[in-house]
């Protein structure tokens, strides 16, 4: 099993709910297990790709209950760490493809490049950070992450 984070943030454009979602659900079809955030915008959008797809989807929720996960997730993991949890999903992840994004995914894809991990942005806020793999399309970013 492949494990890959979709990571952005918790509230998003259209646009990029659809590029979110198109990457859950070529994960998805790729047979990865797809780790987010759990919750809505981007995360969601991913989540239901990957459900919608008949993948798997795992939530690192930032508070102590299960409810406050999208209605998407396979599993919701309730961490108790706040923000914290977002050095746990750059550390669970063997890849990371971060849509669009504020501070919040700027943090993951930090941690996640500082462990040496692949990282693809797609509209990604900062792509001039170096490290950075830049996607133009949902599959190309589903490629580029899964890239040996």
């Amino acid at each position: 099993m492949r494990y890959v984070a979709v990571v952005g943030s918790g509230e998003c454009s259209e646009e990029l709910a659809r590029l979110a979602y198109e990457v859950g659900s070529g994960l998805a079809r790729r047979g990865v297990v797809v780790i987010c955030g759990g919750r809505g915008g981007v995360m969601a959008a991913a989540a239901r790709g990957v459900q919608e797809t008949g993948g798997v989807v795992i939530g690192l929720l930032p508070g102590t209950s299960r409810a406050e996960g999208n209605p998407y997730l396979t599993f919701s993991l309730p961490t108790g760490l706040g923000e914290a949890r977002n050095a746990v999903i750059a550390c669970a992840a063997e890849a990371l493809i971060a849509v669009g994004g504020g501070y919040g995914t700027l943090s993951e894809v930090a941690l996640a490049l500082k462990r040496g991990k692949r990282v693809v942005g797609l509209a990604f806020s900062f792509p001039q950070l170096p490290g950075i793999i830049t996607a133009a399309t949902p599959e190309e970013a589903v490629e580029k992450a899964l890239s040996p």
